[in-house]
């Protein structure tokens, strides 16, 4: 049985383009959320560069991911958000070695917590 892969992409925007990109992927987010071997999907937010986004995606294997990139769906994207970047986006695929859970009692009650 092939491991999971874990697929990060680092994607920086021309400013001016954030909130269509931002729009454009809550178009189709659930749809690629939805594409068979798809186990998790997550649009992350660079804390300092405002215009640089990542998702984080979880693949029941490479076949599944490889199935994606080569779909209607994954072409349709990207063409439509290319021009909006101002740098060649940045993908790793990543083998997941082991995650390592947090105790209910080490969850903080409020992110206040977390300062």
């Amino acid at each position: 049985m092939s491991a999971p892969i874990v697929r990060i992409v680092r994607m920086s925007f021309k400013p001016e383009h954030v909130l269509d990109f931002l729009n454009h992927f809550n178009q189709v987010k659930n749809e690629i959320r939805a594409f068979e071997g798809c186990l998790h999907l997550a649009l992350l937010r660079d804390q300092t560069e405002k215009n640089v986004y990542f998702t984080y995606s979880v693949w029941a294997n490479e076949g599944y991911l490889a199935l994606y990139r080569n779909s209607p769906l994954f072409e349709e994207t990207w063409v439509g958000i290319k021009s909006w970047f101002n740098a060649k986006p940045e993908a790793y695929s990543l083998l997941q070695i082991e995650t390592v859970r947090i105790l209910d009692d080490q969850v903080p009650e409020s992110s206040a917590d977390l300062v």
